[in-house]
Parts: C-alpha cells; structure tokens; sequence
C-alpha cells in the first residue's frame, strides 16, 4: 500500500490536478518568489531544529532519534499536492516547492542524517547521496502533471469537466489511502504507539502550523500559505521508511516514519478543514494579493 499502492495513486491524483493547470501558473509563481524562499526556510532550517528539541525532549532512543532527524530531513510528500487541492491551495506552488525540495533534499537529507548518526551515535554506517530516490518523486509528481497540462492544452473543455470527478476521486483514494496505510502497519502501530505516537503527532501539526503561519505573518497570500502547511507539514515517510531499511538496514530506524505516516493522515485532514480557504472559486489560479496585503481568505 505504501510503497506502490501510495505512488501509483498518487501519480493518477496528479495526472488530474495537471488537467487544472497551465504555465501561466508556474509563471506566477517564479514572480513571487517570497512563497518559494519562506517555505524552502522552514523546511529546510526550522523543522530539523524543531524536531531535533522535540528528540531531547523526549529522549528518545538514539536509534529513533536518527530515524526522527531523517524524517524531518525528508521532502515534502505527494500527498502534500492532494490536500492542497482538497482544501483549495496554490496547487502550481505545491508542486514548485515538491520539484525543487526534492532536488535540495538529495544533499540535505544526507547531511542532516549523518550529523544525527554522528551526535546520537546508535551505529557507524553513513548515508550517502539518494538521487534515485529524487528521480522517483519527479516521476510521480511532474510526468502525471506535464500529461494533464497537455491534456489541458489541446482539450480545455474535457480538463474544465473533469475538476469535480477528480476532486471527487480524490477523496475517495485518500480515505483508501488512510484504511490500507493503518491495516498494513497495525502492528507497527501497537508495538510502538507509547514511545512514538505523540512526539510524531506534536511534530506533524508544529510542520503544518509553521507551514501556514510563518507565511502568514510574512504577508504571504492565504492559498499560497496552505500550499506552503501541506508542503512543509507532509513528509515523504515513504522516503524515509525506504531509505531506513534498504540503504542503512535497520527497521527500527523506519519507526518513526511509519507513525507518522499513518498519523499524518489524519492530523493532516483536520488541520486542512481549519486553514482551508472557503472564500476560494477555483483551486487552480495562483493568489496575486499583493505583498503587503494578505489575500481576503
């Protein structure tokens, strides 16, 4: 479910979010680059600092510690693109971010680990740079997304109707998404709940909080600053589960991500009904609100 499952649903959910989009929209975006770099900030910066008090705090195990550090290392999930577009954010923007963090995440991900590896010393092994890893996430995220802008292109009307079958199918695969994702790791669940569902839950709405209210008080447009909570609050844990257990060979290193990739589902869901832009008439047109003036949201 969450190794090909996740991806292949993913790629379909993208596929139709393309159909609602042109390249006027990723033209916006390059404009107002404050969305990119505030976010990118966060991500890259902020969160690791977050996650590494939220570790001593909780003075987790060294061996969870690094898997929580590699977690909070990981990109932006794909799954980050559909709550956007559930709950009306600047999907262009979502998608930009997913492409470029991916491409950072290569060499940071890395960094970030090893330095974990190196303070918390639960064993020797490094990690070394994931550009297959990276190819994998352009794969899901941009080819779907390039098809359906074709589509869009030469069958604007055909891309106009689908919107709603889409959005429709789209909660429809989340709520498969959430029902596979807790049965295939129920156990994982049980085992580890204690130790590991509440710092995971702490540190998933602190991603999406500081995802959406950093911008925010930086003047950011409203649907630019959900894109920006799902962005930085949705982590690939699939990444990290992946990279845990193939590259450096250890499950238990992957605890932490598979938690938090069943919990983020639902934490996820509820934060986006809070934050979610009701004034919205369209999930597709990048907000222009000027800098200075937050949007009306």
């Amino acid at each position: 479910m969450t190794t090909i499952g996740l991806p292949v649903a993913l790629g379909i959910i993208m596929l139709g979010l393309g159909l609602s989009l042109t390249l006027a929209d990723f033209a916006r975006v390059l404009k107002q680059p404050k969305a990119v770099i505030i976010a990118l900030a966060c991500q890259l910066i902020l969160l690791p600092a977050i996650c590494f008090g939220l570790v001593l705090l909780f003075q987790l195990p060294p061996v969870l510690a690094v898997g929580m550090m590699m977690l909070a290392a990981s990109p932006g999930g794909t799954t980050a693109n559909l709550y956007s577009h559930l709950f009306r954010g600047d999907i262009a923007l979502n998608i930009s971010l997913t492409a470029v963090n991916s491409v950072i995440a290569v060499i940071t991900l890395p960094i970030i680990t090893n330095l974990a590896i190196a303070y918390f010393r639960p064993f020797d092994d490094r990690l070394g740079l994931q550009w297959a890893k990276a190819l994998e996430v352009f794969a899901i995220v941009l080819l779907p997304v390039a098809v359906g802008m074709l589509i869009r292109r030469f069958k604007p009307r055909f891309a106009d109707a689908m919107d709603k079958p889409v959005r429709i199918a789209s909660v429809v695969i989340l709520i498969v998404v959430i029902a596979g994702a807790v049965a295939s790791n129920w156990a994982l669940l049980v085992d580890n709940f204690a130790r590991l569902a509440l710092i995971t839950l702490l540190f998933c709405l602190i991603s999406l909080a500081v995802g959406f209210f950093m911008p925010r008080l930086l003047k950011v447009g409203k649907r630019q600053a959900i894109a920006s909570s799902f962005e930085i609050g949705i982590h690939n844990a699939t990444l990290a589960i992946v990279i845990a257990q193939s590259v450096l060979g250890s499950v238990e290193l992957s605890l932490p991500a598979a938690v938090y990739g069943v919990l983020m589902f639902f934490v996820a869901f509820g934060f986006g009904f809070l934050i979610r832009d009701r004034s919205a008439s369209t999930p597709t047109a990048v907000e222009t609100a000027p800098a200075d003036r937050p949007a009306v949201g």
